[in-house]
């Protein structure tokens, strides 16, 4: 392909920033494939890794039209894959420990498939017996790992308000687990 039939970068914003919504296209094909690795390369996890691309990529559209270097698109959108990446790692974390701290994770022995289902288990049957708006927070958070500002928008409630929930969630969520423990 010469250089007349591969656009550049600058080319396809400038026609999507008039209107033309097919260049988008252009610049998925281009670039979705390295966005995947990227975020494969920081979270080592596939499924998790194809995510951040896609939800990458509404951000990058939304917010196009603040992009004031055009040349600069690359490092731009690889800012975005990187921040949602690292985000997912360190909810991914914060998530174990706090599955630790509760005991429904011991770090220091490996637990069998069996025990892992018994757990699984435990903790649904904990969620189920939160209220409502408790278990949506924690669903929103945990399962399908919005952050923090993300539910608050999607909610249309303060981000203290969102982070007051997930507290209390949390909290009877190891009051309600203990409680099964000690039932058995």
């Amino acid at each position: 392909m010469n250089k007349n039939q591969n656009p550049t970068d600058r080319f396809l914003i400038l026609q999507y920033r008039a209107g033309n919504t097919a260049v988008v296209a252009v610049l998925v094909k281009r670039y979705h494939k390295i966005f995947c690795k990227k975020a494969f390369w920081i979270t080592k996890d596939k499924e998790t890794a194809k995510d951040i691309a896609q939800e990458s990529w509404i951000i990058i559209m939304k917010k196009l039209h603040t992009l004031e270097n055009l040349d600069r698109f690359k490092s731009w959108a690889f800012r975005i894959i990187y921040t949602k990446a690292i985000d997912a790692v360190k909810n991914r974390n914060k998530e174990s420990k706090n599955l630790a701290s509760v005991g429904i994770i011991e770090s220091d022995r490996p637990s069998s498939e069996e025990d892992h289902k018994l757990l699984q288990i435990a903790l649904l049957k904990a969620i189920r017996q939160l209220p409502k708006e408790k278990q949506d927070i924690i669903r929103l958070f945990y399962a399908e790992e919005y952050s923090i500002q993300e539910i608050s928008a999607f909610l249309e409630i303060p981000v203290g308000t969102v982070k007051s929930r997930l507290f209390k969630a949390r909290e009877k969520l190891k009051s309600l687990l203990k409680k099964q423990s000690h039932e058995k």
